[in-house]
């Protein structure tokens, strides 16, 4: 039940935080989903959303590109192949969770099938992986170092917050590759 809820709320921080086409919003159990108006906004949100309940809580998170058509209104019911890519895309992170090399990998991006459009898919993995792997050797002050930086806190800031010096956060965001970090999500950014 904890978990519930925590969940409920940074679904509502993140989708007030990157902008949605949809909310962000539980669907059934332990499983979200959103819409974005672009990939890029869809990528940016899942970081968040993985910062927002690291350390205690990891997601998987699937981000689709294709047609996706509204079904009912209230309560919300969208459907269609963009969702199926996302559904998809789940799949690959569980599949990548048998495998060594592959079990840090939290996030991954499908196009569905037919569309022509849309993000390279292996362009979008490669950067993910990258993502991932860095995000997973974090511990938690780095954790809420780099979810400052996100949020737009300068360096001075989150070391009076964290009562350590500008010099450790300086240090921090070199060492464990937050700056790289937020270089990434900011270029995902840009992602149509």
């Amino acid at each position: 039940m904890a978990v519930h809820g925590r969940l409920v709320d940074v679904l509502a921080e993140v989708s007030t935080a990157v902008p949605t086409v949809s909310p962000l919003r539980v669907t059934a159990g332990d499983e979200f989903q959103g819409r974005f108006a672009t990939v890029g906004a869809a990528l940016q949100a899942s970081l968040r959303l993985r910062l927002a309940l690291l350390p205690e809580y990891d997601a998987r998170h699937g981000v689709g590109w294709g047609a996706v058509a509204l079904l009912q209104a209230d309560p919300l019911v969208e459907d269609g192949p963009g969702w199926w890519a996302a559904r998809a895309a789940i799949d690959q992170v569980r599949a990548g969770e048998g495998r060594a090399a592959l079990r840090e990998v939290r996030t991954a991006y499908v196009r569905a099938a037919g569309e022509a459009t849309g993000p390279d898919e292996a362009a979008v993995a490669a950067a993910l992986l990258g993502r991932d792997q860095l995000l997973a050797r974090l511990d938690e002050r780095a954790l809420s170092v780099l979810a400052g930086l996100l949020a737009g806190r300068t360096q001075r800031e989150l070391a009076a917050d964290l009562g350590i010096s500008e010099s450790a956060v300086s240090q921090r965001v070199r060492k464990d590759g937050l700056g790289v970090l937020v270089a990434i999500d900011d270029r995902m950014g840009w992602v149509r």
